[in-house]
C-alpha cells in the first residue's frame, strides 16, 4: 500500500432499504475525508442488474433519468423511470419499475392475470430515443407470463385456435396456438439494436426449479395455480420451438422474472450476461481503476452470496488484477462472510453500531456508514505511519548490517 492515499475509488452497491449506491458512496467519501481531506475520490456507484441498476448507470455515465407512462402488472397507467447513458447510446431498464411485485398490494397479487406489458412499453420508449443498446435488468417481478405482455407491447401477437389475441397473464398461456412475429417493431426486427439481459438467477423456465414452482407462491399463486402456470410456460416453450425454432425451456435464467428471461431470449434475441459484468463495462471501471491506491466497495449485507455475481465481488476481481487493495464496508456481516476473502476482498467491516428496526435504517444508516468509513481511514493511517521509516535510518541500518555494528 502506498505511503499516502492519492486516489481512492469508492464503488459500492446499494444498501437495500437504506441507501442507493450513490448515497452510500457519498457517505463513505465523507467519512474518509475526515482522515484524508486532500485525496482524490472517484465515486462509481454499482449494481448487479437488480434494484438500483438504472440509478447506478445514470450516475456513473453522467446520463439522464427518463420517464414514460406505461401499464403496471394489472394494466393501470403509471409513470416509470428508465435510464439513458451520457452519450445517449444505451438505455437501461429495470423491469420491476413497470412490472414489479412492489407495485401491487398483497391482495392484488395474482400471476394468472398479471402482465409484463409495461416492460415492453419501456423498451418501446427507449427505441424512440434511437438507442443502439438496451440493458434490461430483471428481478422482483409480479408476473409469470413468459414475457408475453412484453412482446405484445412491441408488436408480437399471441393467438388462440380461433385466431383471437390471448388475454393478459400467465393463466392464458395454455390457450396459445400460434405466435405471429410479423408486427415486431422494425428496429428490433432489423437487428439494429443490441439487447443484453442482466440476470442473477439460473432457474430454467419449467419444472421444480422453474419460474412457477420457485417464485410463483410469492407472487400470489396457490399450489393449483403453480401447476397451471408451469404447464402454461411449458406449452409456450413448445410453441416457441415450433414457430420460432428456438429452444428456451431449459436455458439457465429462462425462468427469471416469471419467464421474462425466456421471452427476451426468444422474441427479442437478447443476450444474457452477468449483471455485474455489464455494469463494470458500462461504467468503464477497469480503466478507471488505474492509478488507484485503494478501492472501497460494500453492500447492505455481506455474505457468501457476494461471491456469486454481486457487485462487490466484481469490483474485487477487477481491482485484484491490478494488485489494488480492496476493502468492503457493509451494513451487516453474515457468519459465512469470510468466504469473500477468497474473492479478493482484503478485509471487511460492518457499519452497524446497534440493533435497529428495518424502519430505522433510512434515518440511522447514513451516519453509521460515514462513521465506519472514518474509522477505517484511521486504522489505515496507523498502518501507513508504521511503514514510514526515514530513508536515512534505512541506509544506516543497511550499513550497520555490513560492519556488524549496532545502529
Amino acid at each position: 500500500m502506498s505511503r499516502q492515499m492519492r486516489k481512492i475509488m469508492i464503488a459500492p452497491n446499494a444498501f437495500k432499504g437504506s441507501l442507493t449506491a450513490w448515497e452510500a458512496a457519498c457517505c463513505i467519501e465523507r467519512g474518509l475525508k475526515t482522515v484524508w481531506p486532500n485525496a482524490h475520490y472517484l465515486k462509481i456507484p454499482l449494481a448487479d442488474g437488480g434494484d438500483g441498476t438504472v440509478l447506478a448507470v445514470v450516475a456513473a455515465t453522467h446520463g439522464k433519468l427518463m420517464h414514460a407512462t406505461v401499464h403496471d402488472p394489472l394494466g393501470r397507467p403509471i409513470k416509470a423511470a428508465w435510464g439513458l447513458t451520457g452519450n445517449g447510446a444505451t438505455a437501461v431498464i429495470e423491469m420491476a419499475t413497470a412490472s414489479g411485485l412492489a407495485l401491487l398490494t398483497p391482495r392484488e397479487r395474482n400471476p394468472m392475470v398479471t402482465s409484463t406489458v409495461g416492460t415492453g412499453e419501456l423498451i418501446r420508449a427507449a427505441l424512440r430515443r434511437g438507442v443502439r443498446k438496451i440493458l434490461i435488468g430483471i428481478g422482483g417481478s409480479a408476473t409469470n407470463d413468459g414475457g408475453m405482455g412484453m412482446a405484445r407491447a412491441l408488436g408480437v401477437r399471441f393467438l388462440d385456435r380461433r385466431g383471437h389475441d390471448l388475454p393478459e397473464g400467465g393463466g392464458a398461456l395454455p390457450q396459445l396456438a400460434r405466435i405471429d412475429m410479423q408486427g415486431l417493431d422494425r428496429r428490433l426486427r432489423a437487428g439494429n439494436v443490441e439487447l443484453e439481459l442482466a440476470c442473477d438467477v439460473t432457474n430454467p423456465l419449467t419444472g421444480p426449479h422453474g419460474a412457477s414452482c420457485v417464485y410463483g407462491p410469492q407472487k400470489g399463486a396457490t399450489p393449483r395455480m403453480v401447476a397451471q402456470l408451469d404447464a402454461g410456460l411449458g406449452h409456450l416453450a413448445a410453441i416457441i420451438q415450433r414457430d420460432l425454432g428456438k429452444t428456451v425451456e431449459h436455458v439457465p435464467g429462462a425462468g427469471a422474472a416469471g419467464g421474462l428471461g425466456a421471452g427476451l431470449l426468444a422474441f427479442l434475441g437478447a443476450r444474457p450476461r452477468s449483471g455485474v459484468d455489464i455494469l463494470l463495462e458500462v461504467t468503464d471501471l477497469p480503466r478507471q481503476l488505474r492509478g488507484c491506491d485503494l478501492v472501497i466497495t460494500g453492500e447492505g449485507r455481506l455474505d457468501v452470496q457476494t461471491i456469486s455475481g454481486k457487485a462487490p465481488g466484481g469490483v474485487a476481481k477487477a481491482a485484484k488484477s491490478l494488485e489494488i487493495p480492496v476493502l468492503a464496508i457493509c451494513g451487516s456481516v453474515a457468519p459465512d462472510a469470510p468466504a469473500v476473502l477468497k474473492l479478493g476482498i482484503d478485509a471487511y467491516f460492518s457499519a452497524l453500531e446497534q440493533i435497529i428496526d428495518e424502519s430505522e435504517l433510512r434515518a440511522l444508516g447514513p451516519g453509521m456508514l460515514e462513521r465506519c468509513a472514518a474509522q477505517v481511514g484511521r486504522l489505515l493511517t496507523l498502518n501507513l505511519k508504521r511503514l514510514e521509516v526515514p530513508q536515512k535510518n534505512i541506509m544506516r541500518n543497511s550499513a550497520s548490517s555490513k560492519t556488524g555494528k549496532k545502529p
